[in-house]
């Protein structure tokens, strides 16, 4: 016998939300019922999907392998269950701005499912950054636009939540940070930080670590630069889990480490300008992100 959608799903849960506590407080179940989930996940994987620690858990090498898996089951199931027949009559364009995090992380998954659900619908994809993404829904040059929500700022954008995603300390596993316990931010003070600035992420960063300073030694928009660096050991960063990969392009290990001061969640959304008019296939689209996202 194989998984279950339960199973699964609690599995997915708890590796979101770093801690079981956490995983059932949002679930609104019992933390040993999580357990129990997570451990018959376990032994009918034959491995520990979690390390468990004071600060939490961490996904081991299994885990980290089912819980794309995992995802996509959960993801095809609930596809499934919202589909309708209509769907498939549904005809026009829609123009989606998408900013670089969301297109290379969240939006591959689900373009093939959408193109294939709304056969009749014409997609336009643009890759922009907020700002261009807000102007242009404003201005009526795109129906919706998927983008980090937190940092919205036009006053006639309606916005709707899609996906979170914790932001972690990631280290080389022989960084001396790598085996601490209750990091907080002024701990990583005196270590070489590598800041990302794609999707305003610096600015992100220093809105819940201002005093950043002299630490930051080089900013860029290469993710994979960033991934080189902090499995080398050169320097440490803190990004989400929803960009985090074990592995440099080099084969340098990155490990996460959960932090004790409370650090913000990534937050995918969907966008669309309130003045604009909202054809069927703009709401359909969003109602499918709204229930798979």
């Amino acid at each position: 016998m194989g998984f279950t959608l339960r199973q699964l799903r609690y599995f997915v849960a708890v590796a979101e939300a770093g801690t079981v506590s956490a995983a059932a407080r949002e679930l609104f179940v019992a933390q040993s019922t999580i357990t129990t989930a997570v451990q018959e996940v376990e032994h009918r994987l034959g491995h520990a999907v979690f390390a468990r620690s004071v600060r939490g858990v961490e996904l081991t090498d299994a885990g980290r392998s089912l819980l794309p898996r995992a995802r996509q089951i959960l993801e095809l199931v609930s596809d499934a269950e919202t589909y309708t027949a209509s769907d498939a009559e549904l005809s026009g364009t829609v123009r989606i701005g998408a900013s670089y995090t969301v297109m290379g992380y969240f939006l591959p998954q689900h373009i093939q499912k959408i193109t294939a659900r709304f056969p009749r619908v014409s997609f336009e994809w643009y890759e922009r950054d907020r700002a261009a993404i807000e102007a242009s829904l404003i201005e009526g040059r795109l129906d919706l636009g998927l983008m980090l929500t937190s940092n919205l700022r036009s006053e006639g954008l309606d916005a709707e939540p899609l996906a979170r995603s914790a932001r972690r300390l990631w280290v080389a596993p022989t960084h001396p940070l790598a085996d601490r316990s209750d990091l907080r931010l002024s701990d990583l003070r005196g270590h070489p930080y590598a800041l990302l600035t794609v999707d305003e992420a610096d600015m992100t960063t220093r809105s819940y670590w201002p005093d950043l300073g002299r630490e930051v030694f080089l900013a860029t928009s290469s993710l994979e630069a960033i991934r080189s660096l902090v499995g080398s050991g050169s320097a440490i960063t803190i990004l989400s889990d929803m960009v985090y990969r074990p592995w440099s392009l080099e084969g340098y290990r990155i490990q996460p480490v959960a932090l004790a001061d409370p650090l913000p969640d990534m937050q995918v959304g969907i966008a669309w300008a309130r003045a604009q008019p909202t054809s069927a296939a703009m709401a359909a689209i969003r109602q499918y992100f709204a229930t798979t996202g």
